[in-house]
């Protein structure tokens, strides 16, 4: 298995087998904390190998600096099924996040695992605008 995206972004759909995004970051600038972030989105493009057909467990942490849940962790199963002329196919997940609650200016942690194995991890700093 190899995940070819993996990114935090203003906005993302997946529709006939294509995955779109929109506004990729990793900063949000802010006036003060706490503050409410309305609306982002976890985007996934992940390719399996013939070997990897069937179903994976797919689990997302959201975490502080203190390793505290900033999200509920989020989990599911991805089933990987494809035409046998194929070498490997795709799957697309998207963890739409409404109201994204930032207690506090500093790094946060996104973090991806898929059959209890860490694949990838994002940072998402939150700094102050002055």
């Amino acid at each position: 298995m190899q995940i070819e995206i993996f990114a935090l972004c203003d906005a993302a759909t997946a529709d006939f087998g294509k995955l779109s995004m929109l506004g990729a970051f990793d900063t949000i600038w802010v006036p003060k904390t706490p503050v409410v972030h309305p609306q982002c989105a976890i985007a996934l493009r992940a390719r399996f190998e013939k070997i990897e057909r069937g179903e994976h467990k797919v689990l997302v942490h959201f975490v502080d600096a203190d390793g505290k849940n900033v999200i509920p962790p989020a989990q599911g199963v991805i089933t990987i099924n494809f035409p046998e002329e194929q070498s490997s196919g795709s799957a697309h997940l998207i963890l739409n996040i409404q109201g994204l609650n930032l207690q506090r200016l500093g790094e946060y942690s996104i973090d991806l695992a898929i059959d209890g194995q860490q694949k990838a991890s994002l940072p998402l700093f939150v700094k102050e605008r002055k």
